[in-house]
């Protein structure tokens, strides 16, 4: 099978390129407007606004993995992440049209289904808030309608919570290196819970979806479950590390308070502070996803959670490596 990852020199399509490579698929090409650090011979820099181009290296392929997405917070203009994820999407199915390409993955968000939703499954309506959730959705309703022209189209769209590990930069491993810092303290309870995804588990899902998935429309949460309270999660960091995490706890209201003040000197100097009253409110909620229909797909994920989280530990605090030299991903 021939496969092109559009999208790959990042943190997801490299680990998904090494998964595919190990597991007997050697026919694997990288569309990507950014260098890979680890395949370079297997990458072509192009852009998904690029038809043309998306026609021409397109052509041959059996299967698509649809990774590329304007995903930051901070994106700017706005009108780029209707470019990318929107128009970028029909540009991708236009040149399988092309190509007579039938098999498309695409990776989705659970933000689609927005903010403060109770443990939303697959079937619940989605209410995206920001521009990213609005534009990945809007992605999946260009891919209905164009399975809806061919039923013999095969479209696989996974729609992952949080995903970290080994090597990622985001708002798990910054959650993980506070913690581990012993400069943590606990703002509310702690019995809030998290949904997160392994990138062990993710990559195996998608390759999953690869060789078993290769009929119908088909639409999936990935979270790795059980959820961690975030008591759970600091006590299983401090025995990985086998450290004394302080486990101080604050009121959520005199939390709250805390970061409206970090608010307010961020308005008076025009600097950014990790500390504010969006991170607090966001730290303290419940942050839940359904992932029981991926069970009935007889899916094992390699790794449970607290495996992953104990890999992504050891590798990031405790094992010895040259940081100037270490390839990392930044994400959100």
């Amino acid at each position: 099978m021939k496969i092109a990852i559009i999208g790959g020199s990042g943190f997801v399509g490299t680990r998904l390129i090494n998964e595919l490579k190990e597991h007997g698929h050697s026919e694997v090409i990288n569309i990507d407007k950014q260098p890979s650090h680890f395949y370079p011979e297997i990458t072509t820099l192009a852009n998904v606004l690029d038809q043309n181009k998306l026609d021409e290296l397109l052509a041959g392929q059996d299967l698509v993995v649809l990774l590329a997405a304007e995903h930051r917070d901070d994106v700017t203009p706005k009108t780029l992440y209707y470019d990318v994820n929107v128009q970028g999407m029909r540009n991708v199915l236009n040149s399988m049209d092309t190509n007579g390409i039938k098999r498309i993955i695409f990776t989705s968000s659970v933000a689609v289904y927005g903010l403060n939703k109770e443990n939303p499954s697959e079937l619940n309506p989605v209410d995206p808030f920001n521009e990213y959730g609005k534009t990945k959705y809007q992605a999946e309703e260009v891919l209905q309608k164009w399975y809806a022209k061919d039923g013999s189209r095969n479209v696989n769209i996974v729609r992952p919570t949080v995903i970290f590990g080994e090597r990622n930069r985001g708002n798990v491993f910054n959650l993980l290196r506070q913690i581990s810092s012993g400069k943590f303290m606990m703002v509310g309870n702690g019995d809030n819970k998290k949904s997160m995804a392994y990138i062990g588990n993710i990559v195996t899902f998608l390759r999953f979806f690869i060789e078993k998935l290769s009929h119908g429309y088909n639409v999936f949460n990935y979270v790795d479950k059980p959820d961690f309270t975030m008591n759970e999660l600091v006590t299983h960091i401090g025995t990985v590390l086998e450290r004394n995490i302080p486990t101080t706890k604050v009121p959520y209201a005199i939390g709250m308070l805390g970061g409206f003040g970090f608010d307010f000197l961020a308005k008076l100097s025009g600097k950014k502070f990790n500390i504010s009253s969006v991170r607090v409110k966001k730290f303290c909620a419940t942050t839940q996803f359904d992932a029981s229909a991926l069970m009935t797909l007889g899916f094992v994920p390699p790794y449970t959670l607290a495996e992953g989280l104990a890999n992504t530990l050891r590798y990031e605090f405790v094992e010895k490596r040259d940081s100037s030299r270490d390839i990392t991903f930044t994400t959100e």
